[in-house]
Parts: structure tokens; C-alpha cells; sequence
């Protein structure tokens, strides 16, 4: 078979794959066999998990402390309000599958983040199981984008994300869509930008996406990535999901006071955290910005 057949299949199998999750809510390809593995190899050509290039970088530190340390509210959070709980949470991606969310109910997550998009030429084939599946569970959620500043503007991909399932409403069951800005899995540590050509694309991401849906997406990324790669300030705009594998959150990235997510473990499943109560995430899922 030519490369260009080969290729041809693949797009095949990943768009009636893509289209079997679409129509029921599940993955059913036509031919199981053929679709999975091409599902499987267009995620792992074309897809990049969240922190998943932080943890190639910076290493994976987490242990039991960080859990409970996650556990541990830490000073204001959504409107100025003082945190006084946390919520825990997940993130997912194409490399998860479908996902059992009433087992992730059942364990006490209530909230969740689903991979929709990288660069402008990729949609997770899982996207409508795992954002719908655990919406029909009960838990809040939202999705977020892979960036590669080095491929398109961020204009350009805050629009794509927005087209394919990052979105916003003000249901209270809706997050904030999240711009996942880490290590470059394909070459320069900061995709070949100046810091202040990294903070313009950052900013023309974040505003596209608040002109779209009347709400700031929050900033995805490790204090050690942002220090190396951006000089801008969005503490007044975005809330900040911080990534961090230890026992302890640490430094945050710059003028940043506090963090509202953190990611602080991967293992078995990507973990985070809501630096607030249940109802202060409530209200992060219902007031415009």
C-alpha cells in the first residue's frame, strides 16, 4: 500500500471514528480493529497530553504529601473570596479513552478538564465522550487547548478551540476553556519566540477567546516555562493553573498571588486541585468576566 493510501485510510478511520463518538456518545468504529489503531496513531502523531512535556522537563516529584497538600486551601481565590476547601479534580485526553466517569464520580472528583484542540489542525477524537460523560455525571467541566505558538496566532487558535468544543456558557456546570502553555514538544524550549512576542501571542489567545464568549480562559503552565519564556502580567485577567509534582505548590509564575487549579500529580490519572470551595467553582462556571 502507497504512504498516500495509507494516509488516506487513516483520515478515514479517524473521521468515522470521530464520528461514532459525535453520534452516540461512545466509541464505536465501524471496524474496531482498523479505527482503534488509527485513532490511536493520529492521537499519538498529532497530540500533546497536559503537562505531559512539563514532566519530560521538570520531572515528576509528587508522593503522598501532595495530596495532601492539594487538600489544603490556600488564601483568595474567585472574586477576592478566602479559600476555605478545596475540590478535586481531573484532566483528560485522547490517550485516556473513554472514560469511566461514574467510577471518577464515585472516588469524590467533581470536576474535570478534557482536551479539545492543539495548533489548528487537531480535535480529540474522544472529546464528546469525556466532556459530555462527565457533565452526565454531575461534575463541572471544561476544556482546554494545546498551544503551539510557532504554528498560527493565537487568534487563529483560540477561534479553532472555540469551534471545537471550548466554549464557554453560564450554566454553572461550564469551566472556563484553559490555554495550555508548556515546554515545546517539537524543538525550542520557547517555540523559537522573544518573551515579549510569547506574551503578545498569549494575549492575542486570551483576548480572541474573551471576545468569543465573554470569559478570560485560564493560563495552564509551570513557573519554570514561564519564567524562561514570558514577561507579560495576567494575574488581573486569568486565573492561573499551575503545574507543579511536589509537595508543595511553590513559586508562582510572575504577579500571580494565587493559584486557582494545580495540578500536582499524574499518576494513575492526571490530578488536580480547586484552591476553593465547591461553591466559589460554581461561581467560576457561571459569572461572566
Amino acid at each position: 500500500m502507497s504512504i498516500s493510501s495509507r494516509r488516506r485510510r487513516l483520515a478515514a478511520a479517524v473521521c468515522a471514528a470521530s464520528a461514532g463518538v459525535l453520534l452516540s456518545g461512545l466509541f464505536v468504529p465501524a471496524d474496531a480493529a482498523e479505527s482503534t489503531t488509527s485513532v490511536a496513531q493520529y492521537i499519538a502523531q498529532h497530540s500533546h497530553a497536559m503537562g505531559s512535556q512539563i514532566r519530560r522537563v521538570e520531572g515528576d516529584r509528587s508522593t503522598p504529601d501532595s495530596r495532601s497538600a492539594a487538600s489544603r486551601p490556600q488564601g483568595l481565590n474567585v472574586d477576592g473570596v478566602t479559600a476555605t476547601a478545596t475540590v478535586p479534580g481531573i484532566d483528560v485526553s485522547g490517550y485516556q479513552g473513554n472514560v469511566d466517569w461514574t467510577n471518577y464520580w464515585g472516588q469524590g472528583i467533581r470536576f474535570a478538564y478534557v482536551k479539545a484542540t492543539e495548533n489548528t489542525n487537531y480535535t480529540n477524537p474522544y472529546f464528546a465522550q469525556q466532556y459530555n460523560g462527565s457533565y452526565n455525571v454531575g461534575m463541572i467541566r471544561g476544556a482546554y487547548h494545546f498551544a503551539t505558538p510557532n504554528t498560527s496566532t493565537g487568534a487563529a487558535q483560540a477561534n479553532y478551540f472555540v469551534d471545537h468544543g471550548g466554549g464557554w456558557s453560564a450554566d454553572g456546570k461550564t469551566l472556563p476553556g484553559a490555554l495550555d502553555m508548556e515546554y515545546n514538544p517539537y524543538g525550542a524550549t520557547c517555540y523559537g519566540l522573544s518573551k515579549s512576542a510569547m506574551t503578545g501571542w498569549i494575549r492575542d489567545f486570551s483576548n480572541t477567546y474573551h471576545a468569543r464568549t465573554n470569559k478570560w480562559p485560564a493560563i495552564y503552565t509551570s513557573t519554570s516555562w514561564w519564567s524562561q519564556c514570558v514577561d507579560g502580567d495576567f494575574s488581573s485577567t486569568n486565573p492561573l493553573w499551575v503545574a507543579r509534582y511536589a509537595s508543595s505548590v511553590g513559586t508562582l509564575p510572575y504577579n500571580w498571588g494565587v493559584y486557582t487549579f494545580w495540578q500536582y500529580s499524574s499518576s494513575p490519572i492526571d490530578q488536580d486541585t480547586f484552591n476553593g470551595s465547591l461553591d466559589r467553582l460554581v461561581v467560576l462556571a457561571t459569572n461572566h468576566d
